[in-house]
């Protein structure tokens, strides 16, 4: 099979996955889409969209998907760059006046862009982060960032900046002499034709978004819905919304070949390795300009995660191997990060085998041993991924050093692929069956394990 007819084939699991895992982590609601090249191979939506109403989350919903506006306002920047019409060496003073005679005024573009420029973060007064006051306008932006100065020297330390993505904006404006929002519309948003995309809050379309949702405190049960609310001059920082389905379409712009918003040699550039970020010794992050960094197993990535009150939202791009995982929550402690890259994982585990198995005996039911089951000691699944049998813990943080390879013995056995291990490596795995032919339950390592059907109340 094809790269992208293997990830096809695994994605009815790759949604089970999902389920699992909201479940598992008590997610209000999680939209997710995956692109391999030209197709979208999944786009589904599990649980709700507004945990008060009880109303099911559906892949049109809308979601804040905040700093993902970032990589939103570089591609504009880098358009305008390639058009002549900005230098990413100008110094932001150029393009915003007020800045005159502060510290600031010389940053450039590039530094601002790539988080160099040591501007402040948000300012002294950043409340709009729990909808306590507005997000500022142009004035209040300005005013912090006046007010703080050059936090650090240019260059001298990675400094997150979302002030800084706000001067930026202020430049799309004075260089484009139109509002940042309908500048990035007509250059980015419908060249692709993102229909569910904007670059901040329409209020028009309130009916259609996601409700946000609190998190869970110190062993909380319950949780308070947010309203998403306009971003002001900070938009260029984090006004974007969109859908997962949206950003898989705009993820695959930024694959190397395709030149519907940028050149190659651009995208290299965003894409670029510019800051390696150790905080107290440790490496927490990688930066480009305008985008982050990330690798995963062989993969090198790039995209941007999002944090508004009450959505945490993720996107990867593998520009080479062109595949695009979104991850979109609506809650405050959603795990994007840990699901977008679970789902990476997950397809690279259908695309290469961790351990080679004897191929099954012909005429073999494959698929009829497939399901989740559960014990005393948890749930695990056997799922087809690639055309194989491959056991995961699917509640797990990460699918990937508990997964097993299977192979098919007869009808009803199955074996752990011989590997050195701590569980019950190499030994056969009986299957029972209904009466319909059905797998109800097997034993690993001598443990039985029940096909699971819903959430039991309990596990006798």
């Amino acid at each position: 099979m094809t790269t992208t007819a293997t990830i096809r084939s695994a994605a009815p699991y790759l949604r089970s996955w999902v389920e699992a895992q909201a479940a598992h982590r008590r997610v209000p609601g999680v939209q997710v889409a995956v692109r391999s090249g030209d197709e979208l191979v999944l786009s589904a939506a599990v649980g709700v969209a507004d945990e008060t109403t009880g109303a099911p989350l559906t892949t049109e919903h809308l979601f804040p998907v905040a700093s993902h506006s970032k990589t939103f306002t570089a591609t504009a920047v880098l358009q305008l760059a390639e058009a002549g019409r900005i230098r990413l060496d100008d110094p932001i003073g150029r393009h915003v006046p007020e800045l005159e005679g502060s510290d600031v005024a010389a940053v450039t573009v590039r530094e601002l862009l790539g988080h160099q420029g040591g501007v402040v973060r948000d300012g002294a007064r950043a409340d709009f982060w729990q909808l306590e006051q507005p997000f500022p306008d142009r004035d209040g932006v300005l005013r912090e960032v006046l007010r703080a100065g050059a936090v650090h020297r240019r260059n001298e330390h990675f400094k997150y900046s979302n002030a800084g993505y706000g001067l930026l904006g202020m430049a799309v404006e004075a260089v484009t002499g139109t509002s940042y929002a309908d500048h990035l519309r007509r250059a980015v948003v419908e060249p692709l034709g993102l229909r569910r995309t904007g670059p901040d809050h329409d209020p028009a379309r309130a009916g259609e978004y996601a409700a946000g949702h609190t998190g869970l405190l110190l062993g909380a049960t319950t949780r308070e819905t947010i309203a998403p609310a306009p971003t002001g001059a900070m938009a260029a920082a984090t006004g974007f919304w969109s859908t997962a389905e949206d950003l898989c379409t705009y993820g695959a712009a930024h694959f190397l070949g395709d030149e519907r918003l940028l050149t190659d040699g651009s995208k290299r550039l965003m894409q670029r390795l510019e800051s390696v970020v150790t905080a107290y010794g440790r490496e927490v992050g990688r930066y480009g300009v305008g985008m982050a960094l990330q690798e995963v197993g062989e993969r090198q990535l790039v995209g941007h995660s999002g944090g508004y009150p009450g959505h945490i939202t993720l996107t990867l791009v593998d520009p080479v191997g062109r595949l695009v995982v979104s991850v979109l929550t609506n809650a405050v402690d959603g795990p994007a990060e840990g699901l977008a890259v679970g789902l990476v994982k997950l397809v690279d585990l259908a695309l290469a085998p961790r351990a080679e198995v004897a191929a099954p005996p012909a005429g073999a039911p494959t698929t009829s041993f497939t399901g989740r089951f559960a014990s005393l000691w948890g749930v695990l699944d056997v799922a087809e991924l690639g055309g194989r049998l491959v056991l995961v813990r699917p509640t797990a943080d990460d699918p990937l050093p508990g997964a097993e390879e299977l192979e098919v013995v007869d009808d009803d056995t199955l074996r752990v692929a011989a590997q050195p291990g701590f569980g019950p490596a190499g030994e056969l795995v009986p299957v029972q069956r209904d009466a319909a032919g059905r797998a109800v339950s097997l034993r690993l390592g001598g443990v039985t394990h029940r096909r699971l059907a819903g959430t039991p109340a309990r596990r006798t």
